[in-house]
């Protein structure tokens, strides 16, 4: 379990709108390259997917019977209670009775994945460790259920096609002024000339970091962590990037960054739901800069080092 922080609601406050950020020809011009809305269609390879499911769940799926645990201990008793004495001891053994009932596992499945029934069935038959299911009924389906969800949102990524709602369908720079922020001066919020609000309010230290590199660096025009009304819609759920950035090279070349900043854990440490959003906004943002025939791009990092190689190399 982690640290719980909890802060005094007294301690809440309005933030500040920097109009002079807001209102500059540069957030403009950084605004009018990802401020507009997509919608998505969504084409895969059923014939795939049920191949991908039945390797997955051949290779990575294994279930043991039901499990024993025997510790045995001496004790001791004494004034102040009963005492174990020395190491227990800790044996294991497995449950031998039959599963006489097994559940309907198609529909269970079906259920929960909503593939179709002779999608199931495929996935099944082409198992080759199908036979743990007798074992224990319950643990091979929930496995099941983790594996087919997981390729399933893997699948739908790959075959995802983003397309841009015309010019009016937008997320408008006036919600700036129209919806609040708030936040607590003395635990997520720190001072800001670079931003549309007087104070970037952070939600980790990584963060944090974020927001200071994009001050003190001369070649960051203007940024803005990325409010939660701001999201891209996706299969596997809202998404709701972290920063968007104006990067200036040399002073002859802007470049524009959405960027998603998840602390020092690789991308592949990530949830498969967090990957598959990810790409989908890069898809989504990809859209973007070919329709308004900008630089733009969503990019995943670590910290402000990654950030400038990947801008330097998109400049060159």
């Amino acid at each position: 379990a982690g640290k719980l922080e909890i802060k005094r609601n007294e301690d809440k406050q309005p933030v500040k709108l920097n109009k002079q950020v807001l209102l500059s020809d540069e957030f403009k011009e950084l605004w009018d390259r990802i401020k507009y809305k997509t919608t998505y269609a969504v084409q895969f390879d059923s014939e795939g997917l049920i191949k991908a499911c039945q390797k997955h769940i051949s290779d990575r799926l294994v279930v043991s019977r039901g499990k024993l645990v025997y510790e045995k201990a001496s004790l001791d008793l004494t004034k102040g209670g009963v005492m174990v004495v020395g190491d227990p001891e800790t044996e294991y053994g497995t449950i031998d009775t039959e599963i006489e009932v097994l559940p309907d596992i198609v529909s269970y499945l079906q259920n929960e994945t909503q593939l179709t029934r002779k999608s199931i069935v495929s996935i099944l038959t082409g198992c080759t460790n199908l036979r743990y299911f007798k074992l224990n009924p319950q643990k091979f389906i929930e496995g099941c259920i983790d594996i087919i969800n997981e390729q399933m949102r893997l699948h739908i990524v790959d075959g995802i096609v983003y397309t841009k709602i015309g010019d009016h369908e937008i997320y408008s720079q006036e919600l700036f002024q129209n919806e609040q922020l708030t936040g607590y001066l003395t635990s997520n919020m720190i001072a800001s000339t670079k931003s549309p609000y007087e104070h970037v309010v952070y939600d980790s230290g990584i963060e944090s970091e974020f927001a200071k590199e994009f001050e003190r660096n001369n070649n960051v025009k203007v940024y803005a962590k990325l409010p939660g009304w701001f999201q891209i819609d996706t299969p596997l759920g809202k998404y709701n990037p972290d920063w968007a950035v104006l990067f200036d090279v040399n002073g002859t070349e802007k470049l524009f960054f959405v960027v998603e900043s998840k602390g020092t854990m690789g991308y592949d440490f990530l949830r498969p739901a967090e990957q598959g959003k990810i790409e989908c906004g890069k898809k989504h943002f990809k859209e973007l800069a070919e329709k308004t025939g900008s630089k733009l791009s969503l990019e995943y990092v670590s910290n402000m080092d990654e950030f400038v190689e990947k801008v330097l190399a998109k400049a060159g």
